[in-house]
């Protein structure tokens, strides 16, 4: 069956679309914010979009409006039309690798992205590789399927927690292919259709899909100028009746805090005290910069289900993350597994294993990531000084507050002069976050400046083309 999406998601999705200037036509401005649908994967490609009559009435626009914007994304290759299958989402072969974005500037040829928040591999990933490649002969004349993991990787992983100060044996792990694949296993073997799950707001934005995707309802709790809401939190987990809350406590995705010791104590209280399965999200606790992510306390926090990972702290591309958990969930999660797949690659398994049975020593890869962190901050303050930066403990990210609603234009926007960034209305629901975009910092300084001085520009043609529509007299 093919895809769709219904008007009333795509509203959702579309968030505050309409700048409050209104400095440039309505058609253009839904174009740009359906095409950063697109761009950023909240709107998968080859999805049938509500039909142009439906639409406008959804958003109270003219149908005229809704057929410009549709010609304009069809121009310009972000959807194709065939006569009884309507509008579908595309992408234009151009999109495939380099951008050219200004004739007028050569700089501006090749895209810099900034819509992701990762960094190279380390130096010893090549090397744990080509001791897996060794040792993977032994593993050839088994079947190759394993529902929970490698021994040897799970001992490696529950090693690392027993030295963080949380006891842990290797029948407490289950293996993943990323942290995000646990979530999606969780969601598949705790939750059904309709059930609720907490987040913090705002979160990963691939956590808000998957929940999504399992057909849950997500109950925001916004985060406060400070740390969490651990009121609201217990509120939420009182009044909604979740069945799992979801949590990014250490160098959040993307403000980059990190929840105090008495914090995480409350809030896996409140969570023990309503029946609601936590889940900690620990892919980035390598990464403090500030501070080390506190340790855990084995009494309160002894039933928070933890994911980690290997790809924020080694590489992407290493597909190996893991979930820590009582025992009867563990057991739960494998045999629930086989309706998704058949185990993590051996491959990869035996790479991670590698790397973790080394000491591991962050101080170099936490001083490169300050830096540019410092970095990233000190161009943004000198360039664009009306925005507010939230400076981050740890993580790959700033948390930037924009003095006006127009994150989602300046994301469209922005790949105009060479640079994509990720909306703040990504990171949440319901098309929050419109005065908030996320900073990644995983870049050198010298192509950090270079996408600051691009945003920048951008930041000016948005507020120029306000000034020219408002008939401020100041503009020539």
């Amino acid at each position: 069956m093919s895809q769709s999406i219904r008007i009333g998601s795509l509203i959702r999705h579309l968030g505050a679309w309409r700048s409050t200037a209104r400095s440039r036509a309505a058609y253009v401005e839904l174009a740009d914010a359906i095409r950063l649908l697109i761009l950023d994967g909240r709107l998968a490609l080859g999805v049938r979009l509500p039909g142009e009559r439906d639409l406008a009435q959804g958003l109270g626009l003219s149908r005229t409006t809704i057929t410009a914007a549709y010609a304009q994304l069809r121009d310009a290759g972000y959807v194709q039309s065939r006569q009884g299958s309507g509008v579908r989402t595309a992408l234009p072969a151009s999109d495939a690798g380099s951008v050219k974005m200004d004739d007028s500037d050569t700089d501006t040829q090749i895209l810099i992205d900034l819509s992701s928040a990762a960094t190279p591999a380390s130096p010893n990933i090549h090397r744990a590789y080509s001791s897996a490649l060794q040792q993977l002969p032994a593993h050839l004349p088994a079947p190759g399927y394993d529902r929970v993991g490698l021994e040897r990787l799970r001992s490696a992983i529950a090693n690392r927690y027993s030295a963080r100060g949380l006891d842990t044996a290797p029948d407490q792990i289950i293996v993943t292919g990323g942290a995000l694949h646990g979530l999606t296993l969780l969601l598949r073997g705790f939750t059904g259709p309709g059930d609720q799950v907490v987040i913090d707001h705002p979160t990963y934005p691939h956590a808000i899909d998957a929940i999504q995707r399992a057909y849950c309802r997500v109950i925001p709790v916004s985060l406060p100028a400070s740390g969490w809401d651990v009121e609201g939190l217990a509120a939420a987990f009182r009044q909604s009746a979740p069945r799992l809350a979801y949590l990014v406590p250490d160098f959040h995705n993307p403000t980059g805090r990190c929840m105090d010791a008495t914090t995480r104590r409350d809030v896996a209280a409140s969570a023990a005290e309503t029946r609601t399965m936590l889940v900690f999200d620990e892919a980035l606790t390598d990464l403090g910069i500030e501070c080390a992510a506190p340790v855990p306390d084995p009494v309160t926090e002894a039933q928070v289900v933890r994911l980690g990972s290997m790809g924020k702290s080694f590489w992407g591309g290493l597909r190996i993350g893991w979930i820590r958990a009582e025992r009867s969930i563990i057991s739960s999660l494998a045999t629930a597994r086989t309706s998704i797949d058949l185990g993590t690659p051996i491959l990869e398994q035996l790479a991670a294993a590698a790397l973790l049975d080394e000491t591991q020593d962050w101080s170099e890869r936490r001083a490169i990531v300050r830096q540019q962190r410092d970095a990233l901050v000190g161009f943004m303050t000198a360039q664009l000084p009306e925005w507010k930066l939230e400076m981050p403990a740890g993580g790959l990210s700033v948390w930037a507050e924009l003095p006006e609603a127009i994150s989602t234009g300046i994301a469209a926007t922005a790949r105009r002069y060479g640079l994509s960034v990720a909306a703040g209305p990504r990171f949440g629901v319901n098309g929050a976050f419109e005065r908030f975009m996320r900073l990644p910092y995983t870049q050198p300084g010298e192509v950090l400046e270079q996408a600051v001085n691009r945003l920048a520009r951008t930041f000016e043609a948005i507020r120029s083309s306000a000034k020219i529509s408002s008939g401020d007299p100041a503009v020539i």
